[in-house]
């Protein structure tokens, strides 16, 4: 077997699946360039017969970039087709294609009696749509991957008989994944083991793994998987996705290339591209990092013990097992002033893994040089945070264009906030227990809406009295959550900002439903 292990990274798929995680096509090719930078082997860039929004944005990166685009497809002629469509313009393309597998799923999922009266007859029907699923995504590509949802709880028999059904009708990748993240990584490890002892076609597909992170398992089972055979790992950026996430592609691969003295498989990865992915990845999609995050936190790095400063000064491999510089962790924060010119913005964003426009470089150089005006000096911190908070922002549904916020000990907090939506401006006016409430309430009796705040996170994004603060607000509505980001040095301005976003976003989300 190759000691190579190809990297599939669904950031832009199963991450973007995170609660309240919104992506415009924008932002999705911005992070598909930098995971070329990364130098992933394939990028899954979406779900394209989903909504036009998917299609758009799987065939924009399909033209894009010259890594192996794939597109996600149902084991149905309608999806299959979409993505084929979507993914048509790609230098190298797949058809990821998939169905269930365990008995959960089936009797969940495919308990109608057209697909069968008892277990054993829905299991033929569904090697059938899997066989027919596999053959006709190969009239369009030959690079096809077929996945066994909840593989991870299947019957190692039936698996092995859908699994040596799909190869012989062509799957050049099978996945076996551990959908609910229920399985600990000996069992996992056995599962891959059994597999390419009982089908005996394996030798012609690549075995893959997507690992969830529900019991905080997804890296280790990844990892014991390839111990026992697999080659591709399906991982995001941050470990981002549903639910708790999947396996962190950044502690996969520093897992790899930290303890070569013990496994001998590598990837081709850019390690040192890995910092500059997860700030945009965190900038655009609005989650924050925890801290303590390996390899990509803020405290990753940081040595606070009196006994682990004094070992790090005499000798770093005292307490680090990596260096930041592997990682891409600046040892020197660049700055940037009210003085500096459209060219050193440029190449700075450039460094940061943004490529811009003409057009775009004059709007974030404008609101670059009013942000020096008021903090003077400007970090590579507050440049991500301008790029994920505006540059890249679609024309929005409602707008905030003015607001004023009246506070005081012996005042009732009272703010008047002017929307526009369309060619309507409403002026409205509220009070609130404090100075945000009292913004959000004007908001929603603008918009006459009322939405239940999940969560309200704030943070600085650089150090200082004048930093930008970074607000992230996530809203609830029918049922389904929607993330919103603002920054701003006035934190009452960044929650307006925020809140308005995951309003808009909800909106765009109604639109493409219709």
């Amino acid at each position: 077997m190759d000691d190579r292990v190809i990297i599939f990274d669904t950031t832009l798929r199963d991450g973007e699946q995170s609660p309240g995680a919104s992506l415009n096509v924008h932002e999705k090719v911005e992070i598909a360039r930098q995971l070329e930078k990364l130098n992933v082997d394939v990028i899954e860039a979406g779900f394209p017969v989903s909504s036009p929004a998917q299609f758009e944005a799987v065939k924009r990166i399909s033209g894009e970039v010259s890594v192996t685009v794939a597109a996600l497809a149902r084991a149905k002629e309608l999806d299959i087709k979409t993505a084929a469509e979507a993914i048509k313009d790609a230098n190298k393309k797949r058809i990821h294609t998939f169905s269930s597998s365990s008995d959960f799923h089936i009797m969940g999922k495919f308990g109608d009696p057209r697909y069968g009266k008892t277990l054993e007859e829905k299991r033929r029907t569904i090697i059938k749509m899997s066989v027919d699923a596999v053959q006709y995504a190969r009239t369009f590509c030959d690079d096809v991957e077929f996945s066994m949802e909840d593989a991870g709880r299947t019957d190692i028999s039936y698996l092995s008989e859908l699994i040596e059904a799909t190869i012989e009708a062509g799957a050049t990748t099978i996945n076996i994944p551990d959908t609910t993240g229920y399985t600990m990584p000996s069992e996992y490890g056995s599962i891959i083991r059994q597999i390419r002892e009982r089908v005996k076609n394996i030798d012609k597909a690549i075995i893959s793994v997507h690992c969830h992170n529900d019991l905080g398992l997804a890296v280790a089972n990844s990892l014991a998987a390839l111990e026992a055979g697999a080659r591709q790992v399906e991982c995001t950026i941050n470990g981002i996705g549903e639910r708790a996430g999947n396996a962190s592609m950044e502690e996969v691969v520093m897992a790899l290339n930290v303890r070569k003295d013990l496994v001998k498989y590598h990837t081709n990865i850019n390690t040192e591209e890995i910092y500059n992915a997860s700030k945009m990845v965190s900038g655009f999609t609005g989650i924050i990092v925890q801290p303590n995050k390996a390899i990509v936190g803020e405290n990753a790095f940081a040595h606070e013990s009196g006994i682990h400063q004094d070992g790090m000064l005499k000798n770093r491999n005292t307490y680090e097992i990596m260096t930041p510089e592997q990682v891409g962790v600046p040892r020197t924060k660049i700055v940037l002033g009210r003085h500096s010119g459209r060219h050193g913005l440029k190449a700075r964003l450039e460094a940061l893994g943004y490529n811009l426009s003409e057009a775009e470089l004059d709007k974030i150089y404008s609101m670059f040089t009013d942000l020096a005006d008021k903090k003077k000096e400007v970090y590579d911190d507050d440049l991500r945070s301008l790029m994920g908070d505006e540059i890249t922002k679609e024309p929005d549904v409602h707008n905030l264009t003015e607001w004023q916020v009246l506070v005081g000990s012996k005042l009732i907090p009272t703010a008047s906030v002017r929307v526009t939506s369309n060619d309507d401006m409403k002026e409205i006016s509220a009070t609130g227990d404090g100075p945000i409430d009292a913004v959000f309430n004007a908001i929603d009796g603008a918009l006459k809406s009322d939405f239940n705040i999940e969560s309200y996170h704030v943070r600085s994004v650089t150090s200082g009295r004048q930093a930008l603060g970074e607000v992230t607000v996530r809203i609830r509505n029918g049922g389904k959550s929607y993330s919103g980001r603002g920054v701003s040095t006035d934190i009452i301005e960044a929650s307006a900002k925020a809140y308005l976003q995951a309003i808009n976003h909800q909106e765009k989300a109604k639109k493409e439903k219709k």
